[in-house]
């Protein structure tokens, strides 16, 4: 996602680690560390949620809406906070937290691909100090894939923002839908038309929306079907998939680990190698001289 201009905001600090610099798009996720303060937000155009990090309680006062929350908030709470809503919040000790923004055309495009509902329908309702075992999973995720430099790449978050999109949809809009899960997986002519279009392209930057595209389903369920027929996730196998390249290509030629890497759709050595050591035991080099 660019970082947005349809926002107004003032904050006590930057972010310690964010996702604009990664190219994700749909979704930005920023870390932050800030001392006691207070921050104004107004994102137009993005649906918001906060999950606290902070190892010790803080006290937060949050206006949203025309309703005011005021209580301790722990690691693993979190908030919701609509597009076009403006929030005030201010706290009273050392706040760290993860702040994960989602498009408002995202979720309206998943909530008609994967669940059928009404566009102009679709409202999320603000949620002060809650517990979400689902999103706090995902949102250390993607904390740790931002921390690890998109190692698992493009595929691996656009597969995690659609899990959330989807939970958020269900879990926190005023209407709730009705999620239909297609049991079976995908029929052979799908699967072999996917794993033909990887197999093709793994030197590329492989997208979750190309993928579900090529069988004119959602990516939500694309991502289902697809796990159902290979035992593992769309981004799990590109992985293995540019990893078994990778192993001929060391064992077949004598090209450099470099150029084999950006061959297989790694973006460095260092990339290469840490996948490689954990799907084999061992580093390319070592494994080019075994």
């Amino acid at each position: 996602m660019k970082s947005p201009a349809n926002h107004q905001t003032e904050l006590t600090g930057l972010p310690i680690l964010a996702s604009q610099s990664q190219g994700w798009e749909n979704i930005l996720v920023e870390q932050f560390q800030q001392p006691p303060g207070e921050a104004r937000c107004h994102y137009s155009d993005e649906h918001t949620i906060y999950l606290s990090l902070a190892p010790r309680p803080i006290r937060l006062l949050q206006i949203q809406g025309g309703k005011t929350h005021s209580g301790l908030y722990a690691k693993g709470d979190i908030s919701v906070m609509p597009a076009k809503m403006p929030v005030f919040a201010r706290w009273d000790g050392d706040d760290h937290c993860l702040q994960i923004r989602l498009a408002s055309r995202f979720i309206q495009s998943v909530a008609t691909e994967a669940l059928a509902m009404n566009p102009d329908q679709l409202e999320l309702l603000p949620k002060f100090r809650t517990r979400d075992p689902q999103i706090e999973s995902i949102g250390m995720m993607l904390l740790c894939e931002l921390k690890q430099e998109n190692l698992g790449g493009r595929l691996y978050v656009e597969s995690l923002a659609n899990v959330l999109a989807v939970h958020l949809l269900r879990q926190y809009s005023a209407v709730k839908p009705r999620l239909a899960i297609y049991e079976g997986g995908l029929s052979e002519p799908q699967l072999l038309q996917v794993l033909e279009y990887i197999n093709e392209h793994l030197n590329q930057d492989i997208k979750l929306t190309d993928l579900a595209q090529l069988v004119g389903m959602s990516q939500f369920h694309f991502s289902h079907l697809f796990k159902q027929s290979m035992g593992k996730a769309p981004y799990q196998y590109l992985l293995q998939q540019r990893v078994e390249r990778a192993k001929q290509l060391l064992k077949q030629t004598n090209r450099s680990i470099m150029d084999i890497a950006l061959e297989c759709g790694f973006n460095s050595h260092s990339h290469l190698s840490k996948q490689f050591r954990q799907f084999t035991g061992m580093a390319p080099r070592a494994y080019r001289t075994n």
